[in-house]
């Protein structure tokens, strides 16, 4: 007895030895009729990308956000990452252009290019590097008033995200009008 409860069997034997005989035959029997054999099948481990591969394919694809309503939220977080990666190429491939051609890259060459472009065009071209520029520097702000516990509710969220679109439009305008 005492081993059968140090095994955890107890249940088990209470169980078997006060079922009637008849019930404990059919137990078997069905145990005996259910079961199945499962064949293996040993496989080189080369084999298994291709076992991935089937399954994946066989894998009901997750809907695409395409397919939910555009939300403020996501909408920044993806601007975000937009606008820190264009910035970040932006400034590597000047850096990387100015390393290879230092005489077409430098300060001088580069304003005597600009200044023979038409005004709309410089216009044009401090906008589209302002509104970026702009976006990210005051969403990264948002980021860190998140960061010390500010603004952390779905309104707040809502409220930051307006304030960004807001002071990224009048901070990338003002940018673009300085001389």
């Amino acid at each position: 007895m005492i081993a059968s409860r140090a095994l955890g069997l107890g249940a088990a034997l209470r169980q078997s030895a006060l079922a009637p005989r008849t019930l404990r035959n059919n137990a078997v029997m069905r145990n005996v009729v259910a079961r199945r054999s499962v064949q293996t099948n040993s496989l080189p481990p080369s084999a298994a990308d291709s076992i991935l591969n089937e399954q994946r394919l066989k894998r009901p694809s997750s809907p695409h956000f395409t397919i939910y309503q555009p939300q403020l939220t996501w909408i920044g977080s993806i601007a975000n990452r937009v606008t820190g990666v264009g910035l970040s190429v932006l400034l590597y491939g000047f850096s990387i252009a100015y390393l290879i051609a230092p005489g077409t890259f430098d300060s001088t060459h580069v304003i005597e290019a600009v200044q023979t472009l038409p005004e709309s065009v410089k216009y044009a071209g401090k906008f589209i590097l302002a509104a970026p520029f702009s976006y990210h520097a005051i969403n990264g702000l948002r980021h860190l008033a998140w960061d010390s516990g500010k603004f952390l509710t779905v309104k707040g969220a809502y409220s930051t995200g307006y304030v960004v679109l807001g002071a990224t439009a009048v901070s990338s305008v003002i940018l673009t009008l300085i001389k």
